[in-house]
């Protein structure tokens, strides 16, 4: 029984190992043209990222420009009667 198990733990292993392998050298080579280009896109990512550390503002909750700003709703000033309470079963 225990011969069993090791058998068809080793044929699952190697079944494995060979679907990993297929998929290893399948997936598509890039020329030097596309290696060239993906390298210059790096490098544009990572210029534009040191030239803009440190220009814009750190963003903070507690500034929010608008949490002083007066509620200007017209629905909240509709309803005048508003705090009356009635009884509709009355």
């Amino acid at each position: 029984m225990p011969k069993k198990i090791i058998i068809i733990i080793t044929v699952v292993i190697i079944i494995g190992l060979a679907i990993a392998g297929y998929f290893y050298w399948q997936k598509p080579k890039l020329t030097p043209e596309e290696q060239a280009l993906q390298k210059a896109g790096e490098a544009a990512e990572k210029i534009t990222e040191s030239a803009t550390q440190g220009t814009l503002p750190s963003m903070d909750i507690k500034t929010n420009p608008l949490g002083t700003a007066q509620d200007i709703n017209p629905a909240d000033q509709a309803n005048p009667f508003k705090n009356i309470k009635t009884n509709p079963f009355r």
